[in-house]
């Protein structure tokens, strides 16, 4: 992003543009000046847009002031379009280069690419789509890849590991994107076959109702390390059969449940005491709690042994 210019100026900005990015075209239509355009309160994202100076340079905010000048036949895709539509994301670095290093840009076949049609413009990644791609327009206006389709386009760019994640994302418990048909729909339209060979394996272990990119890291743990793979945010119910509540990798003939806890866990006072709660609960009628955190997850055979252990003492064998 270029810096603020330096011009000195603090007259508002009208309504429609105050707060958020615009284009500078849209600006001269509401008689501002070019004076006012170079004010310091003022950054330059992309060539012919402004942006408020004391605004983070996020993804959304430069997608925004690119939008601004975007034609009808253009959209965002690949990471870009992972953002916006707040898709799970792996961890670690990868991905956040990424995201950050420039805007994803496409073009309806048979329209050029943005970064053929628009050389000039810094920070963008031109993509050409097939028809077959789904658009979704999102709440602020934008038009983005649907998630499936997103999902599909950064298999080059992301492990097989990585996929799962963002793949029971898209299927997870909570607003989830899509239905598990969807992306076996969608990868049979994929004439890129080094992609569904990647996706085919990815799509193998993707669960639905999963609640974050730990818990299934820690169910491919456990059943990479050779133990039955557990239900994924399962119901358990007391005794009376009422319903105490979820756990998340449950083996309900053992009465075995393994609970992820995140950071999220013990900086909400409330969280935590709904999460002691639930949990003395489950103890109570005789469920066997291991709870695992991001210092147990890496050590694998630790987490594996207490599994295995608490497994075979309900009587499991292999």
């Amino acid at each position: 992003m270029r810096q603020a210019l330096r011009m000195r100026n603090s007259t508002p900005l009208p309504a429609p543009l105050d707060g958020g990015p615009f284009a500078v075209a849209a600006a001269i239509d509401l008689g501002i000046g070019r004076g006012r355009l170079r004010a310091a309160d003022l950054v330059i994202p992309f060539r012919g847009t402004r942006a408020p100076s004391a605004e983070t340079p996020t993804v959304a905010m430069l997608a925004a002031s690119y939008a601004s000048l975007m034609p009808p036949h253009q959209l965002f895709s690949h990471w870009t379009a992972a953002v916006l539509l707040g898709l799970r994301l792996p961890e670690g670095s990868s991905w956040r280069q990424g995201a950050r290093s420039g805007l994803d840009v496409a073009a309806n076949a048979p329209h050029r690419a943005p970064r053929r049609h628009a050389p000039r413009r810094h920070g963008i990644r031109g993509h050409e789509i097939q028809p077959s791609v789904r658009i979704w327009t999102i709440q602020t206006g934008m038009r983005v890849t649907s998630p499936v389709d997103t999902w599909i386009q950064l298999t080059s760019q992301m492990s097989v590991d990585d996929l799962m994640v963002m793949g029971d994302g898209l299927v997870g418990r909570n607003s989830p994107r899509a239905t598990l048909p969807e992306p076996v729909a969608a990868l049979e339209l994929s004439a890129n076959r080094p992609v569904i060979a990647r996706l085919r394996e990815a799509l193998v272990w993707i669960r639905a109702r999963s609640d974050s990119a730990r818990e299934t890291m820690l169910r491919l743990v456990i059943v990479r390390g050779g133990l039955p793979e557990p239900k994924v945010n399962a119901v358990i119910r007391n005794s009376f059969g009422a319903r105490i509540g979820r756990g998340d990798l449950v083996y309900a003939k053992a009465r075995v449940l393994v609970e992820y806890d995140g950071t999220g866990h013990w900086d909400n006072d409330r969280q935590f005491a709904v999460d002691i709660r639930r949990l003395n609960e489950f103890m109570e009628e005789g469920w066997q709690v291991i709870r695992v955190d991001k210092a147990l997850l890496a050590q694998t055979a630790t987490l594996l042994g207490k599994v295995r252990t608490a497994l075979e003492q309900s009587g499991w064998t292999p």
